[in-house]
């Protein structure tokens, strides 16, 4: 990883008088497993290695990016983003960020085991785990699929403003897609493991929640239509704060399409709920010690006690805001220039295990999955509408299973209507965590 860092300083060195130059450099590997009724469906390794630079001058920004870490091919690009700059429209909040004195956390992300991890070993951990699957319950007819991914990723990013920074990780996975029962009656669910290293991963972890979730939805059926409290799996509520991470966003405010814009310092959730985006925790698959502009990623609080204290900025839109950079830059790779998004947000667990949540409610709707979460809802007038199956559950214990339902609400009643957090936060393959979240009274449409 040094070399890389060397690199990128030594090309944002190039920068010429009235221009500031920013070098993000990553490289990577990839693998993917695809298993089939015990045999190899799909096998792909992939590595990849490339530049993205921005070029800074006069308010007008450019950037370019290359395939190869080559030097000469990068000074080309270099020239390219000088020129791009040149066809862009000045704007005076355009700039690359300065050093803000922050110190990194100091993450341990990366495990060599997983480089020296055999390709066959990968697939035969999908082989077993299919046969795990295929194995754990006669009600289950078919394993759809099973996957094993992993990556092993580097980057290092310098500006010639003074930002230096450098940064790596491996992640790897198992998961695999159960189908119970027969014809139109079936349910499918899935089950994952995630780690950092191969030893890292539970197979049987993936399998029992796969085989449980399908099993338990046999025989539903579409409910009646009511009014009732609502409880989501934390998988659920994970994709749900995942959302509201894109909400929060100062960049989704300052574009008129946030609907907590000229809400800050209100209340906008129930007391007890406090929203964090926290990179520097090791557990969240998005874990970093630097943001993808080389500032020190931090813990953000923008929910606190149910009052919004909070947008998420990277340098261009905190410079638009008037505010400060929040060190939440984030990018799809070399090949683009960083735009605000979170890494790691979650709520802070309440004491309650998921059962005792269930009691406490009483009765109700347990949510298992849901459909048409980004279609369903409106990040400007926050209306909630998606499609839902789970499992009604009375004086706390779960009954009859429902598919073909929509649930309803908006963002904003969900947030006020917050009854109960559970304790069992989960740390998914995503950029948000899940936790057991009961909500107040929502819309249930069926029959």
């Amino acid at each position: 990883m040094s070399e890389l860092l060397d690199l990128a300083v030594r090309v944002a060195g190039w920068s010429r008088d009235g221009e500031d130059v920013e070098v993000y450099l990553s490289r990577g590997t990839e693998t993917e497993v695809a298993v089939y009724d015990g045999e190899v469906e799909s096998l792909s390794s992939a590595t990849s290695a490339g530049a993205g630079i921005r070029v800074v001058s006069g308010g007008r920004q450019g950037f370019a990016y290359a395939g190869s870490l080559d030097e000469d091919v990068i000074a080309e690009t270099l020239q390219e983003a000088r020129d791009n700059a040149t066809f862009s429209s000045p704007e005076p909040w355009v700039g690359l960020p300065e050093p803000d004195g922050s110190t990194p956390v100091v993450l341990d992300l990366w495990r060599d085991e997983l480089a020296t991890c055999p390709t066959d070993r990968k697939v035969n951990a999908a082989l077993e785990l299919e046969r795990e699957v295929r194995a754990a319950d006669p009600r289950i007819r078919q394993v759809e699929t099973v996957n094993w991914g992993d990556s092993s990723s580097e980057m290092a990013l310098a500006s010639s403003l003074g930002i230096s920074s450098a940064d790596r990780s491996t992640a790897c996975y198992l998961a695999a897609v159960a189908v119970a029962g027969e014809g139109v009656g079936s349910q499918v669910a899935y089950g994952y493991t995630v780690g950092r290293a191969p030893s890292e991963l539970v197979p049987s972890k993936a399998s029992a929640d796969a085989v449980s979730r399908a099993v338990r939805l046999l025989g539903a059926t579409k409910p009646r239509s009511a009014h009732l409290p609502v409880v989501f799996e934390p998988r659920v509520s994970a994709q749900l704060l995942g959302l509201l991470g894109s909400v929060l966003s100062g960049e989704m405010v300052l574009k008129g399409v946030s609907l907590f814009a000229d809400r800050m310092g209100e209340p906008v959730a129930a007391a007890g709920v406090t929203l964090v985006d926290d990179p520097t925790e090791p557990a969240a698959w998005g874990a970093a010690s630097f943001d993808d502009e080389g500032l020190a990623c931090r813990r953000n609080t923008l929910i606190e006690q149910g009052v919004l204290r909070r947008f998420l900025y990277d340098s261009t839109s905190a410079r638009r805001a008037g505010t400060s950079s929040t060190a939440s830059a984030v990018r799809a790779g070399y090949k683009s220039a960083p735009g605000v998004g979170t890494r790691a947000i979650y709520l802070l667990p309440g004491e309650l295990s998921a059962t005792e949540v269930l009691a406490k409610i009483g009765d109700g709707l347990l949510v298992q999955s849901v459909s048409g979460l980004h279609s369903g809802v409106n990040p400007i007038s926050g209306d909630f509408s998606v499609g839902a199956e789970g499992l009604l559950f009375r004086d706390g214990e779960l009954g009859a299973p429902v598919r073909e339902a929509t649930i309803a609400s908006s963002i904003q009643r969900m947030l006020l209507g917050v009854d109960v957090i559970g304790n069992d936060l989960e740390w998914l393959p995503a950029q948000a965590a899940g936790v057991t979240l009961a909500f107040g009274e929502m819309s249930l449409s069926g029959i």
